[in-house]
């Protein structure tokens, strides 16, 4: 990022810092009074842009991980500078890939010292930059060796949970410092880690070795080591997946890594399917890293040659009741592709300093989700009712969310930067990331457009081919713009494409994005049972969606956790917060409300609520009548319809897996 400097004031003579400039006079009556104006002081960039030459030398980066008792990871880098070196600056990354924001963790770094000689170096943080350390340098030195700490959160409200007494998960832009002023592409750094005795480590680097408990991986550019993080645990299996891909799992116990033979199945054809949709790969290897567990914190982070992902702790053990649990490795897989090889111009970035563009992101996540679900459902993965009953949920909230009157779906692909997924008062009137799901709805529309047009000929497959299946075997990175999306989409079925998508994605107050669920042959209906994607959701989440009812979605211990913009409650001064002790005189529970719920469709009396909002109590009413609501697409017509085909394997079958290998 180029801070540009302000250009100075003209004045007739320079002032000293700290001196004010008197402003013009204020008055009342005859007397005047002064008022000072302070002037702005310049703002002086002092770590410089990034530039495509190689740092001189390899930094070694050696990380002991085995404090799982106190959740440590302690890090020493030896860092070799050129003769007649000066001067040094050193950064933690900031702008942090697939995060889309500055979200490099400065405040886990502790107890940070430099030496060189076996001497200290004084370092001073950069006021503007604070990620990055000044250090002058003594003459003759060769080296600078970086101690310090990187403290794992203990508890979510500290932040991502990465290390618990059975696993870790390793970033290392997390925990390593790079020198300013080049590409990363052009560092190199040698890396090893400690590990807790015994445990097995996963990661898509090369040359491992291994001596003890301590794994080393060859020289590798500061890039691709940012790009391939570590899962490691106590309980550790792998399987062979085909095509060089293999799945890494972690768990919290030994039982939980039972996966049954027809199950563990459904990923070799993942990634079949995913091959077969592509028709090329950029990778020579892949490492689908998963951790079943609900002590480290989750995870769905993709990479080029990896991607960390979690599940249940017992998603294996429990498939059939965790169905809903399960499209996050179908969706960090796609990214292999759609983020990684192909990415927007704007979000690829010479080092992690450079602000990123997320104004695409509909395309990169957008696209993605829509084939992370198409694949779940062709492999198995996922049953095909959970898939549709995920469609539509979307399909639901889009055609009832307040907030698509005032705000478009790219305007949400900042909320990475403005929001970093807090949880906010009212989101259905805010809105948060919609690109992902609303996304995927004009994506599948986008498929039916061609699937008409074409006489079902030719579909969205065929763009995944010619716009990620290209230079099949190259392993770097190809970047687009919103012009190639078009031209690329015009070479598979000539439409108005450019409209099409500026109107949905950049304009707001569109109707509800059902053409791919219509023009798929199927409808918006409402029932009064959760579908199947949905009921997984709240039972594993312990929670009561009653938002296209009532207007409000309410946790375990009664608290009302989201309420609707405009809907039932929210009009009757129910927020966030605020608990339910009882329900027309009854105690409350979620059976009590669904019953009253129901119960009001043949009452012309209201729902009465005894709740708590801080330290009052108060009686709600709730003039509800229209009973149970909850969103399901179904066919209109008997047989199989254009969407069902777009959800019907591409592959045959594939013949049982090899067996899991243990970890060593």
């Amino acid at each position: 990022m180029t801070i540009p400097r302000l250009a100075a004031p003209l004045l007739a003579a320079p002032l000293l810092a700290g001196v004010f400039a008197p402003a013009l006079s204020a008055h009342t009556g005859d007397t005047p009074h002064a008022r000072s104006a302070p002037m702005a002081v310049p703002i002086a960039q002092t770590v410089p842009d990034a530039q495509d030459i190689p740092y001189p030398g390899t930094i070694r980066l050696e990380i002991d991980a085995s404090d799982i008792t106190r959740a440590l990871y302690r890090v020493k880098q030896t860092v070799p500078v050129a003769p007649g070196t000066t001067s040094l600056i050193l950064q933690l990354p900031s702008w942090l890939p697939g995060n889309h924001a500055p979200r490099g963790p400065m405040n886990l770094i502790a107890d940070i010292r430099f030496e060189a000689g076996g001497k200290p170096i004084a370092w001073t943080r950069d006021p503007v930059e604070v990620n990055a350390f000044h250090l002058a340098l003594p003459a003759g030195t060769r080296e600078v060796v970086a101690h310090f700490i990187h403290t794992s959160p203990l508890q979510t409200n500290e932040g991502r949970i990465t290390m618990t007494q059975e696993m870790l998960n390793l970033q290392w832009e997390k925990m390593s410092l790079y020198p300013a002023g080049h590409y990363v592409r052009q560092i190199t750094f040698a890396p090893s880690v400690t590990f807790p005795k015994g445990w097995t480590a996963f990661a898509a680097l090369d040359g491992e070795s291994r001596n003890g408990d301590t794994v080393r991986w060859a020289p590798v550019d500061y890039e691709t080591l940012v790009d391939s993080p570590v899962f490691a645990g106590k309980y550790a299996r792998a399987w062979d997946l085909g095509h060089d891909v293999s799945l890494d799992v972690v768990a919290d116990a030994p039982e939980q890594l039972e996966l049954a033979p027809e199950n563990l199945d459904s990923f070799r054809q993942l990634v079949s399917e995913s091959m077969a949709l592509f028709g090329a790969r950029h990778f020579d290897r892949y490492e689908l890293l998963l951790a079943l567990t609900d002590r480290m914190g989750g995870i769905g982070l993709e990479h080029h040659r990896s991607s960390e992902n979690s599940y249940e702790p017992k998603a294996f053990i429990d498939w059939a009741n965790l169905a809903h649990d399960r499209n996050v490795t179908s969706h960090e897989l796609v990214h292999s592709w759609n983020g990684k090889f192909r990415r927007p111009a704007r979000l690829w970035a010479p080092d992690y300093r450079q602000p990123t563009q997320g104004n695409l992101l509909w395309m990169y996540e957008g696209q993605t989700q829509f084939w992370g679900w198409i694949l779940a459902a062709r492999s198995g993965l996922q049953p095909k009712e959970t898939v549709l009953g995920a469609i539509a949920n979307s399909a639901g909230l889009y055609a009832t969310q307040p907030g698509r009157g005032w705000r478009s779906v790219e305007d949400t692909t900042h909320d990475p930067i403005i929001n970093a997924r807090r949880p906010v008062p009212y989101p259905t009137i805010s809105r948060s990331e919609d690109y992902y799901n609303e996304g995927m709805m004009v994506w599948l529309e986008a498929d039916q457009i061609i699937r008409a047009g074409t006489d079902g000929a030719r579909g969205l497959d065929d763009f995944a081919r010619a716009f990620f299946g290209t230079h099949d075997g190259d392993w770097g990175q190809v970047t687009y713009e919103f012009d190639d999306i078009v031209a690329t989409l015009n070479g598979v079925y000539p439409h108005d494409w450019a409209t099409f998508l500026t109107t949905k994605f950049q304009t707001p107050g569109q109707p509800a994005p059902l053409g791919g669920v219509e023009r798929g042959g199927y409808r918006l209906v409402w029932k009064a049972e959760p579908n199947p994607y949905e009921a997984g959701r709240m039972r594993s989440g312990k929670y009561l969606n009653l938002l296209y009812s009532l207007g409000m979605s309410i946790n375990a211990s009664g608290e009302i956790t989201t309420v609707m913009w405009d809907g039932p409650a929210f009009n009757a001064g129910l927020v966030d917060g605020v608990s339910i002790i009882a329900v027309n005189g009854t105690a409350y529970s979620d059976t009590v409300m669904k019953q009253a719920v129901t119960a009001a469709t043949v009452s012309k009396e209201p729902i009465e609520l005894m709740v708590k909002r801080g330290d009052r109590y108060l009686t709600v009413p709730i003039a509800y009548h229209d009973g149970l609501r909850y969103p399901w697409i179904e066919p209109v017509a008997e047989g199989e319809q254009p969407l069902d085909r777009l959800l019907a394997p591409r592959v045959a079958a594939t013949t049982p897996a090899t067996p899991a290998t243990t970890g060593e």
